[in-house]
C-alpha cells in the first residue's frame, strides 16, 4: 500500500525524531535506517521542502527534525513523499461513470480510512510506545547490550 519512498520517508524521520536534538549525518542515517544512500539523499530533500527536516552542512552537520515529533503525523510524512491517491474520477474514464461505481467507492473509503488511521498516530506516538523495537530504526549499535549490565 505504502510506497518505498513513504517506507524510507518514515524511517528516516522516525531514527531523526529518536536523535531529537543533534544533526545526524546521512552517512549515519542510510546505515540505521537500512535505506541506500542515493535513495536517501533524494527522499531527505523531499522531506526538507515539505519543511519537517532540516539540513545543517559542514562539520557537526546533517539532519535534524524541524518540528517536535508530536506534531508530525505518519500522514505527514507520507504526503510529503509520496501522497496516497484517492480515487476522484472513474479510473477507466468512462464517460457513463459520473460518479464513482460501487468497487472505486469501496475502494476509495478504505484509503480515505487509512489517511485518518495514519493522521492520528505521531511520530512521538510511536517512539513512546512501550516495544522494546525501535520503530523503524536500527539503533542496536548505539546501545548496551543488556547482558553487560550489572
Amino acid at each position: 500500500m505504502l510506497s518505498k519512498t513513504a517506507e524510507y520517508a518514515l524511517r528516516a524521520v522516525a531514527c531523526l525524531a529518536s536523535e531529537a536534538e543533534r544533526p545526524v549525518a546521512a552517512e549515519s542515517l542510510a546505515e540505521q535506517t537500512q535505506v541506500p544512500r542515493r535513495y536517501l539523499h533524494k527522499v531527505l530533500q523531499d522531506l526538507v521542502q515539505a519543511e519537517f527536516v532540516h539540513s545543517r552542512s559542514g562539520p557537526g552537520g546533517g539532519y535534524i527534525l524541524s518540528q517536535s515529533r508530536d506534531e508530525i503525523s505518519i500522514l505527514d510524512v507520507v504526503n510529503a513523499v509520496a501522497p496516497l491517491e484517492r480515487i476522484r474520477h472513474c479510473p477507466l474514464g468512462l464517460p457513463s461513470h459520473t460518479s464513482l461505481c460501487p468497487l472505486h467507492k469501496e475502494l476509495d473509503r478504505a484509503y480515505a480510512a487509512t489517511e485518518a488511521a495514519f493522521a492520528r498516530v505521531t511520530i512521538g506516538a510511536l517512539l513512546e510506545s512501550n516495544s522494546d523495537v525501535i520503530p523503524l530504526c536500527d539503533m542496536s549499535h548505539l546501545s548496551v547490550p543488556l547482558d553487560t549490565v550489572k
